[in-house]
Parts: structure tokens; C-alpha cells; sequence
């Protein structure tokens, strides 16, 4: 049983995708990294013996993990603590959850990252569907301070290469559609996301980006709403902020709600 200073694994992947994730810091050493260099989703890499130089620049209440849960990752949370911020051990560390065979995200699939620790991707202005599930996905599992450029079409190389930004959801680049697959499918393959709840939800965007609202009954409502949101924002930035909440929205249908139902007015009892 976990200490109030602990979270077990199976608590931590219950909030990985959400809105309230805490920050995941990996202090694993070097060494234990270069074993087994994967990543739990949304996680930084940190040094642990730099912690009293970049603690003041976490905001909100952090999760640290190390190889098995112990002296690393206890010592770490440890110093937070000490500069006022809110720091728990992850039970067992990597180790445990690798153990339980949860969701890990290969370091060598993500891109580079800018001076301040983030990852930068660059696509085509004025989103509806693949553009703002993409960042979604981006900003839940991989890299939640990441940065999304919304350019002209035609800009969008030019710029990936001279901001060294990462193009997506354009044709012929690496992150984009394949075969019948739009993006977002694409980055579940390749970031190794695939559970049950994303991939469903993967149908439903599939459905709607690619007009084949045979896929999924709910294709025709995630279409409605996309389409909506385009043409109630000019700004792409307040668009995506939006979005990210109706995605929220839909993930959690996937992962919790699919089986609920309502109706109206209620069954009398009789």
C-alpha cells in the first residue's frame, strides 16, 4: 500500500490523458534511461542532480518517477517539497509500471526540442479535424507544453526548416496521412498509444476527416462540432484551446461512457 507520499501505477494511468495530469518528471539516471530509453506519456526528463537549479520552474503539483521508486525518486520529491511544491513517488518507479504493461513512448519518435523544453510542430492554418486532434494527442501524451504554428500551406516547409519546427498533417512529410489512415491514426501507431479508448476515438476522427461516416455512429457529431468551432474562432490558437476540451470530451466517452445511456422521461416504477 502506497504512502501519502506515493502513487501507485494503476492511479497514474488512470489520469494520463486528462486535463488535471500533474507533471511527470523521469529522474532516472543515465544509465537506466540508456536500458530502456522509453518514456511514460507526457513525462520529462529531468537530472536529479540539478533538481534545486529547476525546481522554482515547475508550476503545479508533480509526479517523479526513478528506475524502482526509491532513493532517486524519494530524494527528488524530497527538494520540491522543501521550495513549496506538491511532489509524490511513483510507487515501484519505471520498473512497476513497465511491469504492468502499461503505455510507454519510444524517446527516439519524438522530435527535438526548443531552448525551453518544448517540442514545436508547425501545419497548415485554419484546423478542423486532423489539425486539432493531432495537438491533442500531442499536448495529453507526449509533450503537454508543446507548440503548435498554424501558417499559410504553403509556408509550412519553409518554415519547419527555418524554426527547426516539426511539419504535420501536410503530404509528404513524416507525420502525416497513410493509405486510408489520417494523422492522428498515424501518431497512435507510431507513439506506441494503442489502447482500447484511443483507438476508438481514432475511428471516430478517421470517420470524420476522411468522410466515411459509415466508421462510427458518433463520426457525424465529432464532424458537427469540429465544423463549428472553425467557423466561431478566426484565431487558430483560441480554436485549438477550445478544441482541446471537446476532445477531452470524447476521449472519456471512449475510455468510461460508451456503455451509458439516457432517456426521457424516466421508467415509472411501478
Amino acid at each position: 500500500m502506497p504512502s501519502f507520499l506515493e502513487i501507485t501505477p494503476d492511479k497514474l494511468n488512470r489520469i494520463i490523458g486528462t486535463p488535471s495530469l500533474p507533471t511527470i518528471i523521469d529522474a532516472r539516471t543515465d544509465e537506466d534511461f540508456a536500458a530502456d530509453p522509453r518514456l511514460i506519456p507526457g513525462s520529462i526528463r529531468r537530472d536529479y542532480r540539478t533538481v534545486t537549479d529547476w525546481a522554482n520552474e515547475l508550476t503545479g503539483p508533480a509526479i517523479i518517477l526513478c528506475q524502482k521508486g526509491q532513493k532517486l525518486g524519494h530524494g527528488v520529491a524530497a527538494h520540491l517539497r522543501v521550495v513549496g511544491k506538491e511532489a509524490e513517488v511513483l510507487e515501484g518507479g519505471f520498473e512497476a509500471w513497465r511491469s504492468a504493461k502499461y503505455m510507454l513512448v519510444a524517446d527516439e519518435k519524438l522530435p527535438p526540442r526548443d531552448a525551453k523544453g518544448r517540442t514545436v510542430w508547425v501545419t497548415r492554418a485554419r484546423p478542423k479535424i486532423d489539425r486539432i486532434a493531432c495537438p491533442w494527442l500531442i499536448r495529453r501524451f507526449i509533450d503537454p507544453s508543446a507548440i503548435f504554428l498554424f501558417v499559410p500551406a504553403t509556408e509550412v516547409a519553409a518554415v519547419a526548416d527555418r524554426f527547426k519546427a516539426t511539419p504535420f498533417d501536410i503530404e509528404d512529410v513524416f507525420w502525416s496521412h497513410r493509405g486510408e489512415l489520417c494523422t492522428f491514426d498515424v501518431m497512435i501507431e507510431e507513439f506506441g498509444l494503442r489502447t482500447e479508448p484511443l483507438l476508438h476515438l481514432a475511428t471516430i476522427v478517421r470517420g470524420a476527416d476522411t468522410a466515411r461516416p459509415d466508421l462510427a455512429p458518433e463520426v457525424a457529431g465529432l464532424l458537427a462540432a469540429s465544423l463549428g468551432l472553425s467557423r466561431m474562432f478566426n484565431d487558430d490558437l483560441e480554436q485549438l484551446e477550445a478544441g482541446m476540451t471537446l476532445y477531452d470530451a470524447f476521449y472519456r466517452w471512449c475510455r468510461d461512457a460508451t456503455e451509458e445511456t439516457h432517456n426521457w422521461p424516466n421508467p415509472r416504477k411501478v
